[in-house]
């Protein structure tokens, strides 16, 4: 391994890490980022980069990623109740929550989907269940995506060592 390939294998694997930061954070796509990384190294290193096997799980687990994130998502909004107003109120809330350091990531989508639910008129005890749901739904959205961007970052470091070592 030169220089070249230490420096650029370190630019990807640090715009992966934003891309596993983006798995919790709603303005940054998570998994797309890894991918977008993946394929930019490839684009530079082209024979010392990722193998194309490799590219193709990344393709895959960020189309799977996405799914689970959405899938997971509904399945504890719908599981709780909560409408899409509720969904939309727990995203605004996570936003919100943002500037709150940690205690506002965790409780931001609950209050947000919560308050959105009211202000569809539903009674204080359902969209309180509701908000719980989309919160649930979203986080355990977030952990899948988290998790995937983990295991796309890893087959990406082993691909390109593989690559560069042989």
């Amino acid at each position: 391994m030169d220089e070249k390939d230490i420096i650029a294998l370190v630019v990807a694997l640090v715009a992966m890490l934003l891309g596993c930061i983006g798995s919790f954070l709603p303005l940054l796509p998570g998994t797309p980022i890894v991918l977008v990384a993946a394929i930019a190294h490839k684009l530079i290193m082209n024979p010392r980069s990722v193998g194309w096997f490799a590219l193709t799980i990344l393709v895959g687990m960020t189309i799977f990623s996405l799914v689970l994130d959405y899938l997971a998502s509904m399945y504890g909004a719908k599981r709780l109740g909560a409408t899409r107003k509720g969904m939309i109120g727990a995203i605004v809330g996570l936003i919100v929550g943002l500037f709150f350091n940690l205690p506002g990531i965790l409780l931001g989508p609950f209050i947000g989907a919560g308050l959105f639910e009211m202000m569809g008129g539903r009674a204080w005890k359902p969209a309180m269940k509701a908000g719980a749901g989309a919160t649930l739904g979203m986080f355990a959205g977030a952990v899948g995506k988290l998790i995937c961007c983990i295991i796309m970052t890893a087959v990406f470091t082993l691909s390109v060592l593989w690559q560069v070592m042989r």
